[in-house]
C-alpha cells in the first residue's frame, strides 16, 4: 500500500510540473495581432517574454510605406550600401504563408519599424533570454524547432517544440542572390549590430539540437520573429 501511495504522489508531482511548464510556454489563440500589411498572427508566451507565433510576412513598414525588393529576386546586392529589402523565399510568393519573408538587417532596423505596433525586432539580449530560459543554447534549438520532418529535413535532431515557438527552416538569402536550401536551417535577425558589416542572428539546423548566436553579413536575407515590447 505504501508503494502505491508513493506512485500516486510521484504522478501528481509530475503532472504538476508539466502544468507549470505548460503555463509558462503557452499560445494565446484569442488575441489576434495584425501587421502593417494585414497579415494576422497569434502570440506565444515563453517565460516572461511574448513572441509572435510565426515569422514576419509584411511588405510594409509600420507607417504603411513599402519595404523594397529586387527584380529579379536573385539580384546581387553585395556591393550596395545599406540595402533595405525583403523577399519571399526563392522569389516565390507561395512560400510566404509558411516561412514568412526574408529581410536584410538594414530593413529590420529602419526607424519606420517592420513589426506591428507594440512589437519589435528582438535584440541580442532578447534571444539570449529566450535560449537561457529553455536551458541554454546547447539544447534550446530542439525546444524551439517545429517537431517532425514536415518542413525540417530528417532527422530534425531533438525537435519537440515544447516552447510553442515553431521555428521553421526557410533557409537564408545570400548577398549574391542565391537562396539556401529550405529544410536545412533557419536564421533570425537581432537588431543588435556587431560591426560595420555584421549583426547578430540566431540560427538552428536540422541535424543539431542547439540554437546558436553568431554575427553575419547585414546584406543577408533572414527571417524576423517579433517580440512584444516590455
Amino acid at each position: 500500500m505504501q508503494r502505491n501511495k508513493s506512485i500516486r504522489i510521484y504522478l501528481i508531482g509530475a503532472v504538476g510540473l508539466l502544468l507549470i511548464l505548460f503555463n509558462r510556454c503557452t499560445k494565446d489563440n484569442s488575441n489576434v495581432v495584425s501587421d502593417n500589411d494585414g497579415n494576422s498572427y497569434h502570440s506565444v508566451t515563453i517565460g516572461s517574454q511574448v513572441w509572435l507565433d510565426e515569422n514576419l510576412k509584411t511588405k510594409k513598414y509600420q507607417n504603411g510605406e513599402l519595404i523594397g525588393t529586387t527584380t529579379p529576386s536573385n539580384e546581387n546586392i553585395a556591393d550596395e550600401d545599406s540595402p533595405k529589402y525583403q523577399w519571399p523565399y526563392g522569389g516565390n510568393e507561395t512560400n510566404v504563408a509558411t516561412y514568412g519573408r526574408l529581410y536584410t538587417w538594414y530593413a529590420i532596423t529602419d526607424s519606420r519599424n517592420v513589426c506591428p505596433v507594440g512589437w519589435r525586432v528582438p535584440t541580442d539580449a532578447d534571444w539570449i533570454a529566450l535560449t537561457t530560459y529553455l536551458g541554454g543554447e546547447s539544447v534550446a534549438g530542439g525546444k524551439l524547432k517545429e517537431a517532425g520532418t514536415t518542413h525540417w529535413v530528417t532527422p530534425n535532431t531533438g525537435s519537440t517544440n515544447e516552447s510553442g515557438f515553431t521555428a521553421l527552416p526557410s533557409g537564408p538569402r545570400d548577398p549574391n542572390g542565391s537562396f539556401g536550401t529550405s529544410g536545412h536551417d533557419g536564421n533570425w535577425w537581432s537588431s543588435t549590430s556587431f560591426s560595420a558589416m555584421n549583426a547578430y542572428s540566431l540560427s538552428m539546423f536540422y541535424d543539431d539540437v542547439s540554437a546558436g548566436m553568431s554575427d553575419n553579413d547585414k546584406h543577408n536575407g533572414y527571417s524576423v520573429r517579433c517580440v512584444k515590447d516590455n
